[in-house]
């Protein structure tokens, strides 16, 4: 776990930079299908720096986030305190032992974090654990990697960069995309201990307004993309950079934002 928590450490602060304000409105669409209301008592697990407990502090829930790596847990506080939100507490915490009691919480969501874990049936029995007979557990996922736009526009780019550039593997698929099927997701979260899961898929719609914006976001969102790029030459950056800048040209036009959509699962169950 040391491994996986230096790794997420060492992208934190630009993972917030770039990755979290893109994440926000994905976050406030997950809370409201899953009824978070004033009051309530909110566990957020692999929180990053908040796109899930932020908008739920906002909406008055009292929120518990917890995440492995400390620079992010930081990194949250630091969001809270400048929002004023004194209904939001952050934990250095791993989700697949969360040290919360059982029963506690009204509802407990993970918005691609317990979707990453290498054990992610113990991570979702922890989410389960820590919820009150009756509350809901809320995760939210990639979908498959072809629906997931920003992902194919980074890979063609390294692909046209790098000779003999392979890609990522997919048998199995990295960890961000192990509960890509709906179905899986939901059989996942059954066997966890919940009833009435319902997984509806739904569209994550992402603006970037520039290239550099972009291989910012791409490489700092998760370990994986900079690792990726980690041994890149400065001239395979460029020509990567510059193949990106091209295909969001062609989807923006000059002088506007492009949008990319990323197509997502979010499933909800009851305790």
């Amino acid at each position: 776990m040391e491994q996986i928590r230096d790794a997420w450490d060492r992208i934190a602060p630009d993972f917030d930079e770039f990755a979290t304000p893109l994440a926000l409105p994905l976050g406030e669409d997950a809370l409201r299908r899953a009824g978070l209301r004033p009051g309530m008592r909110f566990s957020d697990v692999a929180a990053g720096s908040g796109a899930l407990s932020l908008p739920a502090a906002r909406l008055g829930a009292q929120v518990v986030a917890t995440d492995i790596a400390p620079t992010m847990v930081a990194l949250l506080e630091a969001r809270a305190r400048d929002e004023g939100l004194a209904n939001l507490r952050a934990r250095v915490m791993d989700g697949q032992a969360l040290e919360l009691d059982d029963d506690s919480f009204d509802v407990s969501g993970s918005q691609n974090g317990v979707s990453l874990f290498p054990d992610l049936k113990r991570g979702l029995r922890e989410m389960v654990r820590v919820t009150r007979p009756g509350g809901r557990v809320l995760v939210v996922a990639f979908g498959p990697p072809p629906t997931v736009e920003f992902l194919g526009f980074f890979l063609g780019a390294l692909h046209a960069a790098v000779p003999g550039f392979t890609g990522l593997p997919l048998d199995p698929p990295p960890l961000p995309f192990q509960v890509a099927d709906p179905d899986r997701l939901r059989r996942e979260m059954v066997d966890a201990g919940l009833t009435d899961v319902g997984v509806e898929t739904t569209t994550w719609r992402m603006e970037f307004r520039s290239a550099a914006h972009f291989w910012d976001m791409a490489t700092s969102s998760n370990p994986i993309g900079a690792g990726l790029v980690a041994d890149l030459t400065q001239e395979q950056i460029t020509v990567a950079q510059q193949v990106i800048a091209r295909r969001l040209r062609e989807r923006s036009g000059p002088g506007s934002v492009a949008v990319l959509d990323a197509g997502v699962n979010i499933g909800i169950g009851t305790k």
